[in-house]
């Protein structure tokens, strides 16, 4: 891989970005960062491992229309973008530090094109492959019928989301993945150092 201090790695929900940029991290001695810890925006409403439905969502995603869950989200992630930018331009000004793989669905194309210490890559599935995962990921089957309501609008906000940075992408003649073939963690991340050069 080309001499760069930071890869960044884009996309909606439930593409593969934390299971490659951990890969990565591990292959290139690198650290691994999301941008969901540098400040969060209204995500998975299901329940996980880590704790029950979080009520707090309940009310966003049943008030908000898919259009507005999407307005919202990507005024989150331009809000996000000055903090992003300055790790970036830190970690490249830190020759002693490792590379860092900083992935999140707030990696914005048409920001990221000014980074010039960076390499960029999103990742992108189809639609049936994004209800797949998102409905196995919240077992949908064993919801309520009201879980199923926001979950379905996650699923609308996470399709329309991947169709706005896949356009952005392509416009802007950027390097993307398509997951949807489902490779394995290997695959993509040989697929993924061969786009970055």
């Amino acid at each position: 891989m080309r001499d760069i201090s930071v890869l960044l790695i884009g996309g909606t929900s439930h593409v593969g970005k934390t299971t490659l940029a951990q890969a990565l991290a591990a292959r290139l001695s690198g650290e691994h960062v999301s941008t969901d810890s540098l400040a969060r925006h209204p995500g998975r409403p299901w329940a996980t491992s880590s704790g029950p439905f979080p009520e707090h969502l309940r009310t966003h995603y049943l008030s908000l229309s898919v259009d507005q869950l999407t307005t919202r989200q990507l005024h989150h992630y331009q809000r996000l973008w000055p903090r992003i930018e300055a790790m970036t331009a830190a970690r490249a000004a830190d020759t002693s530090a490792r590379r860092l793989i900083l992935e999140g669905s707030g990696v914005l194309p048409q920001q990221a094109t000014a980074l010039r210490s960076a390499a960029t890559i999103w990742l992108t599935a189809s639609a049936d492959v994004l209800r797949a995962r998102i409905y196995s990921a919240s077992r949908f089957d064993e919801l309520t019928p009201e879980e199923k309501v926001i979950v379905e609008k996650f699923l609308g906000r996470t399709k329309q989301y991947d169709q706005l940075m896949l356009s952005a992408v392509t416009n802007l003649g950027l390097t993307s993945i398509d997951t949807s073939a489902a490779p394995s963690t290997t695959e993509l991340m040989e697929q993924c150092l061969q786009a970055i050069g």
